[in-house]
């Protein structure tokens, strides 16, 4: 049988306080890892979250330190001072996953420019940022049998140029991380450091809902396994792409939608 697992590690987790994030840091906690450190712009959302997963490590018998930071990513400073506050409670970082993230939409006449600054802003630079604060860290734990990882939550919009609602950041963020991460998978890979990102299709979430009640029961009626994700699909991806046995995995962007990518509805209900 094969056993994956994050035995012994040290993972971060940004926008770690709810959904997808959230759902990645309580597989870490479930599944062996020493350290998981979370955070969100908002310090109850940390809160509130650090309780969650430190009630889930003991209900299920498991010994793990939650750290638990509040920080605006998009602002410089305080994304340095997340790291510096992560770097001196830990001496190594195996796991980073680049989460945090955010939509708008609005039809093309009226779309406001300051929320396409503010998507991009947060999915590509921040996410750009936080991996160039980690990396050192990062290099510094991978081996050649099992490297450090950095999974990129993107979206299977990034696959997808049809848009039913106008999230023209969110699309063209997505499919900038996508890129970003096939970049840096090249030039950490050597470092010991594979570099993958994760294309989530439809998962209930405070971020979603918008376009899921717009989109009505499309998402599930075109969907091939005729549902939305469910929060053990995230994390059985996330968990295999940060299991010693997928060391040789570099590069990739992973569909997570039951295939709904390749049946996408038309902009036009």
């Amino acid at each position: 049988m094969v056993d994956y697992n994050v035995n012994g590690k040290v993972a971060v987790v940004t926008g770690g306080t709810r959904g997808l994030g959230l759902y990645c840091a309580e597989a870490f906690v479930l599944n062996g890892a020493s350290v998981v450190a979370i955070t969100s712009r908002k310090a109850d959302a940390c809160a509130q979250s650090k309780k969650y997963l430190e009630d889930v490590a003991a209900k299920n018998g498991k010994k793990v330190k939650i750290i638990s930071i509040p920080a605006d990513l998009t602002v410089e400073a305080e994304a340095k001072k997340f790291f510096d506050d992560v770097a001196s409670q830990v001496d190594r970082v195996d796991i980073v996953i680049a989460n945090a993230g955010a939509s708008w939409g609005a039809p093309l006449d009226t779309h406001p420019i300051s929320a396409i600054k503010k998507v991009l802003n947060l999915n590509v630079v921040a996410v750009f940022h936080t991996i160039q604060l980690f990396a050192p860290l990062l290099e510094k734990s991978g081996t050649a049998e099992d490297p450090s990882r950095i999974l990129i939550m993107s979206s299977v919009a990034s696959l997808a140029a049809n848009d039913p609602v106008g999230t023209y950041g969110y699309l063209a963020s997505k499919a900038g991380v996508s890129h970003l991460g096939k970049n840096l998978a090249v030039q950490l890979g050597p470092k010991n450091i594979t570099v993958n990102s994760l294309a989530p299709g439809f998962f209930p979430s405070k971020m979603s809902a918008g376009l899921l009640e717009a989109a009505g029961s499309i998402m599930v009626d075109t969907n091939p396994r005729g549902r939305l994700g469910v929060k053990e699909d995230i994390q059985n991806a996330t968990l295999f792409l940060c299991a010693k046995q997928s060391g040789y995995i570099n590069g990739i962007v992973l569909p997570i939608d039951g295939g709904a990518h390749l049946n996408n509805p038309s902009s036009k209900f």
